[in-house]
């Protein structure tokens, strides 16, 4: 046998090996025994062993009968030990090549590595009591890796690192107390990464010149370094220079010797003013970042930088113009101007031949776009989210590889150019909130449209009959369409009745428009899963609908009279139909086995039909519902607080929560548009101090104030469940203070589904009450409901 494997997780309870057993495995080479822990003389481990894998050894420090000669690899990372070997360290062996210490939080100090010949790797992340590291430490001349990253609480490094030849990584990030590198640090001469970030380090040793192999120097969040040394481009190999929300000043004029350099961060440098204009000579940089700086405009040198792929400047405030050399990235793939005080772009932008993606989110000084945009033919993304620009250029049509134009929050933009309809690869739109009223009338060849989002917000929408919008003829011919969201564009009318082309249809939004009927076409739409038409006040019947759908929200149609069967929508797990006073009956709803949310606040006409349809497969899915009503079952507990106690071998499934509530009728119109009642919660008491709470999610506004009951449906695997221990109480309650006034808290009772207690499938007619399903008992509450007499 040359490996064994003693795998175990914590959780599974201890283990124990007996080292006795080990002694005749004089081939034993690989020794794996996480979370174990071991009796027995430690001198039994077989003399051969090369590898020893002890993830959360128990033991303070190895023993000192245990002399592992022949060990290459030691890893006892994720440990609670203190010291490697005691106080002695001369165990080591010398045949040792790593030795990974990774987040063993009470190691208190490192080994005398003295004796060491072989050791490459040394890994002590996230040991967090550890202060310092033994000197013997700059003498490893073998050693290539050294990781101290999140080693909170080191002050102290070996201050002569001199034998230290061969070292290429050497990681500090996140030792928040180290002030100093070490003077010499120029003698390791093969250092390729030296990774500092976060540390209280004030200045770099002037020897840091001597590091001709470096290639990356990484000094992020560095709060106390102010200055670079002038001597920094004798890194003459360094490709990765990054200074992101460090406190450095300013960048020196030898950067330009950097000739190697790929990439240059200075994110968040609130100090960094101006880039030096020897930048130029930086003709190998691939990536440069200077977001979130007080930069007020980029160096006429930045156009000569050849291989220049991404420039990164969002959040650069003071950034007010871009120098005409822009156009000399030819090179750039990837431009971001976000946030800046840009008021236009230069004309030579143009010449970007190889960009293809442009963000200027949020630019609102920004009013235009140059015609010659429409010369960066590889353009596949621009964002202009939250931009002032009045209309796009004519030229725009020419960007024929064009897949994401998002328009979002552009309120003064009026109108799309003609040529919009020859963006064939146009997938996203995204122009929510704009002021665009009218689509152009090739709009319908924009044949690889796969999203259009162009609602606007409903109360700034107004929706008076003179200005009603027509789709364009060609709208239909959008077949790859899957989700349209164009709620409060003021459609009127008739939705035309060859809207089943749009046959890709998954997501459907016209809520808050002004046409009348959709059309019978409509069931044809074989792919759609969401149809959404809250607020189409003159809507007034609902015609078939496809198989295929899973959502449907026509609250708030005031004017709906009629709904076709929904017997054959299957999959429907919601339905919402709240303040459609007129509707009658929701032909076929006891088939819906499937619906898990049924929202008929103010829904008097057809309450009563509905609630004597609810059959307990139906109401056992029920999540949330709400209907007009006064009365809760009489099962439920009466009480405003009910007690939880463990029952034995039975665990809790489920808390139903039913309350109901009504609204004062002088609730402002805009807080009608909230998605639901605001103000009940349940909270969870342990020895009456709340360890929990949630607010009731209660969706669907009544117009009336009439009565509505509620039921919630919590399930174990959420907390107002989970949290649930013996001698707990749960209590219903109105918020205080509370979000808007005229919530009333009529009743509410809470009940609790303990295992079986909703799991019978048969015939419950001639059960007792006390023997039946909770879902049974919900079906019969509903179905011999009476009408409430309400003032």
């Amino acid at each position: 046998m040359w490996k064994m494997f003693f795998l175990q997780r914590a959780e599974e309870g201890e283990l124990i090996l007996d080292t006795q057993a080990m002694k005749p495995m004089v081939n034993l080479r690989l020794l794996q025994i996480n979370h174990a822990n071991v009796k027995g003389k430690f001198k039994n481990f077989p003399s051969s062993l090369k590898w020893l894998q002890w993830k959360n050894c128990p033991l303070e420090n190895l023993p000192s009968d245990y002399a592992p000669h022949e060990l290459a690899v030691l890893d006892l990372s994720e440990s609670g030990i203190q010291r490697v070997w005691g106080w002695s360290s001369n165990k080591v062996s010398e045949n040792l090549m790593v030795m990974n210490l990774r987040h063993c939080y009470n190691l208190v100090a490192s080994p005398d590595l003295s004796s060491c010949k072989s050791l490459e790797k040394l890994d002590f992340e996230g040991c967090i009591r550890l202060t310092k590291i033994h000197e013997s430490l700059g003498n490893v001349r073998t050693l290539l890796q050294l990781n101290l990253n999140n080693c909170n609480n080191l002050v102290e490094f070996p201050s002569d690192v001199s034998g230290l030849k061969r070292l290429q990584n050497l990681i500090l990030s996140n030792c928040l107390d180290l002030k100093e590198l070490p003077q010499d640090i120029g003698s390791m001469d093969s250092l390729k990464e030296l990774v500092i970030d976060k540390t209280a380090i004030s200045m770099l040793p002037q020897s840091l010149y001597r590091l001709t192999k470096l290639e990356k120097l990484s000094l992020n969040g560095c709060k106390f370094i102010k200055r670079l040394p002038e001597r920094l481009g004798n890194l003459i190999s360094l490709k990765v220079l990054s200074l992101d929300h460090s406190a450095v000043e300013e960048l020196p004029g030898s950067v330009g010797s950097l000739s190697n350099l790929e990439e240059l961060s200075l994110m968040g440098c609130r100090s960094v003013t101006t880039i030096p204009e020897s930048i130029r000579n930086l003709q190998s940089l691939m990536k440069f970042s200077i977001n979130g700086s007080p930069i007020k405009e980029l160096p006429t040198a930045i156009g000569s930088l050849p291989y220049l792929k991404t420039l990164f400047a969002g959040g650069c405030h003071l950034l007010s113009k871009l120098p005409d050399s822009i156009g000399g990235l030819a090179s750039i793939s990837e431009l971001q101007l976000d946030g800046t005080s840009i008021s236009d772009l230069p004309e030579q932008i143009g010449g970007l031949k190889m960009i293809q993606k442009l963000h200027l989110r949020n630019c609102t000084s920004l009013r235009a776009l140059p015609e010659a945009i429409g010369m960066i033919l590889n353009l596949t993304t621009v964002d202009l989210f939250g931009c002032n620009i009045t209309e796009l250029p004519e030229s725009f049509g020419r960007l024929e590889n064009l897949e994401m134009l998002i328009l979002n929050e552009c309120k003064k933009l009026h109108k799309l150019p003609v040529s919009t309809g020859e963006l064939k690869s146009l997938c996203h739109l995204l122009m929510k909130k704009t002021a665009v009223t009218v689509l152009p009338e090739n709009f319908g060849n924009l044949s690889s449209l796969m999203i259009l989002e162009m609602q606007k917000d409903p109360l700034e929408s107004p929706r008076t009959q003179d200005q009603s919008v027509v789709l364009p003829n060609s709208f239909t011919k959008l077949s790859l369409l899957e989700e349209l969201n164009a709620r409060a564009w003021r459609i009127s009318g008739k939705i035309p009745d060859d809207f089943e082309k749009l046959s890709s249809l998954k997501v459907l939004n016209l809520g808050n428009n002004n046409f009348s009927s959709l059309p019978s076409s409509l069931c044809g739409l074989s792919l759609l899963q969401k149809l959404h038409l809250p607020h189409c006040e003159e809507l007034v019947c609902l015609p078939p609908l496809p198989p295929s759908l899973e959502e449907l929200d026509a609250s708030n149609c005031f004017g709906l009279e009629t709904i076709s069967d929904v017997s054959g929508l299957e999959r429907l797990t919601l339905l919402n139909i709240t303040n459609c006073e007129k509707v009658e009956d929701i032909p076929g709803i006891e088939c819906l086995k499937f619906l898990k949310r049924l929202y008929m606040s103010c829904c008097k006409a057809c309450s009563l039909k509905v609630k004597r349809r609810l059959s307990k497969v139906c109401l056992r899915n029920i999540r949330n519902l709400s209907m007009p009503g006064s009365k809760l079952p009489d099962w439920f507990s009466q009480e405003s607080v009910v007690h939880f106690s463990e029952r034995r071998n039975r665990t809790i499934k489920a808390v139903i929560v039913c309350v109901v509530v009504s609204l004062d009728r002088e609730i402002p119109e805009d807080l009608r548009y909230s998605p639901y009642v605001p103000d009940i919660k349940a909270i969870i008491l342990d020895q009456n101090n709340p360890i929990y709470s949630t607010s009731l999610y209660l969706l669907g506004i009544p117009k009336i104030h009439e009565d509505q009951i509620h039921i919630c449906r919590y399930s174990n695997i959420t907390r107002l469940v989970s949290l649930l221990k013996d001698g707990c109480k749960i209590q219903v309650r109105k918020r205080d203070p509370v979000v808007i006034e005229g919530v009333q808290l009529k009743k509410s009772g809470v009940h609790l589904i303990f295992e079986d207690d909703d799991d019978y499938d048969g015939n419950e007619e001639l059960l007792d009450e006390s023997e039946q399903s909770v879902s049974k008992k919900l079906a019969d509450f509903f179905n011999s409901y009476e009408e409430d007499n309400q003032v």
